[in-house]
């Protein structure tokens, strides 16, 4: 196994320095199952057909806006391995004392990580319950986000999150995808702003 080195094994921060994830606007985030395991379902003609892993995490994912009055869901698409969405934080609560949800004491109040934190954790709770592995992860340890600057740019990430299903062949998130540069020309320009450079 190789050792840990501090110049190769860091890991690159995912958060916008300085910016306040509990102020009203749109985010696109993207978590991926622990180590990319198809987890949630598979990819079939271009249609998503969620398990129950899958099935639990558009509940807990749907159950968030019911829990949490200053989101409101937008588009949504659960992967094999992967689950893109479109959160709108649209009200800023004044109680900025103790733990939102499940989040921890650290975490912000009704901000994007709190959601993030809690959504994770009931998730997997619950399909750790149904397939009886109490501890094991289910989600990589973090979560790509993305602040979405305007209306254009919503509707793009509305147009790519509706379209993931039937583009899967060609996906980031797909181990084993299909380099296309037609793809690349429509998608490759948002992908790099959530994800970096490849």
């Amino acid at each position: 196994m190789p050792q840990y080195s501090p110049t190769t094994h860091q890991r690159r921060p995912l958060r916008l320095k300085g910016y306040d994830y509990s102020q009203a606007g749109a985010y696109f985030v993207t978590i991926c199952a622990y180590n990319k395991e198809y987890l949630f379902g598979d990819i079939i003609n271009g249609v998503m057909r969620m398990n129950e892993y899958g099935k639990t995490v558009r509940e807990k994912w749907l159950l968030s806006s019911k829990l949490r009055s200053e989101i409101k869901l937008d588009e949504f698409v659960i992967m094999p391995n992967h689950f893109h969405a479109i959160v709108i934080i649209w009200s800023i609560g004044t109680n900025t004392v103790g733990a939102n949800g499940r989040s921890p004491l650290r975490m912000k109040p009704k901000s994007l990580s709190s959601l993030m934190a809690g959504f994770k954790s009931s998730a997997t709770s619950r399909i750790n319950g149904l397939r009886n592995s109490p501890g094991v992860p289910v989600w990589q340890r973090n979560y790509y986000e993305h602040i979405v600057r305007n209306e254009d740019e919503l509707n793009r990430i509305r147009e790519y999150i509706i379209n993931n299903p039937l583009q899967w062949q060609f996906d980031r998130e797909n181990p084993g995808r299909i380099e296309d540069k037609t793809y690349y020309n429509q998608w490759g320009h948002l992908e790099e702003a959530i994800y970096g450079k490849m």
